[in-house]
């Protein structure tokens, strides 16, 4: 498990976001990345993931 919770520059779709998640908590990016999706579908996944985009420092 990664110690820091950072957005890397590699493997990244948009803003490396759920990557980074993903590497922080050890879950596979696809179901980090299907979960932001239906966290989308109900309304609250887009915001989300703006003030991730915002708070996570790059790597």
């Amino acid at each position: 498990m990664n110690p820091r919770l950072v957005r890397p520059r590699r493997s990244k779709v948009i803003a490396g976001v759920c990557a980074g998640l993903a590497q922080r908590f050890g879950l596979p990016k696809l179901l980090v990345r299907v979960g932001f999706v239906i966290f989308g579908l109900v309304g609250v996944g887009e915001l989300v993931y703006i003030a991730l985009w915002i708070l996570i420092p790059k790597e």
